[in-house]
């Protein structure tokens, strides 16, 4: 298939899906592309389970794993591609929980700066994907790196800064037609110093720790109310007997704020909170509590392992970076022991994140660092276990797992081929499957598609 086809291909599944719109407002219209049956043999394939199979066969057929053994698989040949990965490794395809492309693109312009909408505290009604430019470079970067799947967050400038929104790495002609199937909202909070600076700086509050927390507490205070008054309303519709002193029924006024904050409260989006200090991301569980919702990942959290036992039994992930620290005050106590040390055997969920346009390429790599200074600090971690850090786990903290993030039967195929340990530095992807489709192929050039914006930066280059 020639990069023109690929792209076309591309087009027409975005099309195609439209036609399948739901009610849903700015529904997925992702649509797989065209895959055959592949037999991957003679890997060591790394399941996201805990499992290592040597001398592996795996058998994508319609999008999806459909067969995982040690050894041979016993299957006709005739209309399956068959691939020897002797000495190579398999793993599931990489997942970003905290990535920005699209809505700070590059090239880093100011016209590209769309993460944050630092014109309130609360931004609750704002939606990351309204800002995804879906021509950033940096999907297709990241695609080479293994990346399959991400989520993109607002910045965090915002006590609550909106929603974030996940998608499959897949060249597109819109946001919808990469949105993750059936995945569930995340919402982006910061805690700490970001939103007491912004707006600390404007002479507005919240300018201290203690504004942040009293301004959470308030917006969670009004989306109870929002809540109970659509109750009510809903109560009195179905109840006609309210009217016998003809009094009315007034519906609620639509407000988008609270509806974002409403559905957290119920469980229906995702709360992923960017801290950094073992102390505010403890005020932030029991203000959880107050209100009766659950986090879903502390993100950044460079204190993370000084309550690792608190995030286990709270059942909270620690999206982490693997050596980033001090570049200010509140990150200052960081240390490269952290995510092996939140990686506890019992409840944990460790995440490695980028948070950055160049980190997502290297996804793999910064995971080896951690399993590096884990070791260093006497915890030995297998290759097996560290692989969870970049697929399995980011997908549990964004409601996903059930669809990808390990590869076990019935999953869909996205699947990464390297050219030898993803932990090494001398790791490459050398294959990319989104739901079985190759979507990159680190020797085939018309497998390694660009953007139309790079592709228009060519041809306007040429001429």
């Amino acid at each position: 298939m020639t990069f023109r086809i690929f792209i076309i291909s591309a087009v027409l599944a975005c099309l195609t899906a439209v036609s399948g719109a739901s009610a849903e407002p700015y529904p997925s219209t992702y649509n797989p592309l065209p895959s055959g049956r592949v037999l991957i043999v003679n890997a060591t394939i790394l399941t996201g389970t805990g499992a290592r199979l040597e001398n592996g066969s795996l058998l994508i057929s319609d999008g999806r794993i459909q067969q995982l053994s040690t050894g041979a698989v016993a299957i006709e040949a005739d209309d399956v591609q068959i691939i020897d990965a002797e000495g190579r490794w398999v793993t599931p395809g990489l997942i970003d929980v905290h990535s920005h492309l699209g809505v700070y693109a590059s090239p880093s312009v100011k016209a590209h700066s769309d993460g944050n909408e630092a014109t309130s505290p609360v931004t609750a009604q704002v939606w990351a994907e309204h800002s995804v430019w879906p021509q950033d470079p940096g999907f297709h970067r990241a695609r080479a790196g293994g990346v399959t799947a991400l989520q993109i967050l607002p910045g965090s400038a915002n006590l609550v800064g909106g929603r974030g929104v996940t998608l499959k790495n897949v060249p597109s002609i819109s946001y919808q037609a990469m949105k993750f199937p059936s995945a569930p909202h995340g919402l982006k909070m910061a805690c700490g110093e970001n939103p007491k600076r912004v707006y600390g700086e404007r002479k507005q509050t919240p300018s201290t720790r203690m504004g942040n927390v009293a301004g959470y507490r308030a917006q969670w205070i009004e989306a109870q109310k929002y809540i109970q008054d659509w109750e009510e309303y809903e109560a009195k519709k179905d109840n006609k007997k309210n009217d016998r002193n003809g009094s009315t029924n007034k519906i609620p006024v639509r407000d988008l704020r609270l509806e974002t904050l409403s559905a957290v409260l119920k469980g229906e989006i995702l709360v992923h909170m960017h801290c950094y200090r073992a102390d505010e991301m403890l005020t932030i569980l029991d203000m959880a509590d107050e209100f009766g919702y659950t986090v879903s990942a502390f993100h950044h959290g460079v204190e993370a392992y000084k309550i690792a036992d608190e995030l286990a039994e709270n059942n909270v992930c620690g999206a982490l970076w693997a050596d980033w620290w001090g570049f200010k005050a509140e990150a200052y106590d960081g240390i490269q022991e952290n995510i092996a040390l939140v990686d506890r055997p019992e409840g944990s969920c460790a995440i490695v994140h980028s948070d950055s346009g160049e980190g997502i390429q290297r996804l793999n790599q910064e995971a080896a660092k951690a399993m590096t200074r884990g070791k260093r600090a006497g915890l030995e971690i297998q290759p097996e276990h560290a692989i969870r850090w970049i697929t399995a786990n980011p997908a549990k903290s964004m409601g996903i797992l059930d669809q990808t993030g390990t590869l076990e039967p019935g999953k869909m195929a996205d699947v990464v081929i390297w050219n030898g340990n993803p932990f090494s530095v001398y790791a490459k992807a050398d294959q990319v499957f989104v739901d079985g489709a190759l979507l990159y192929d680190r020797n085939d050039p018309e497998r390694q598609p660009v953007s139309d914006f790079e592709l228009g930066q060519q041809l306007g280059a040429a001429q």
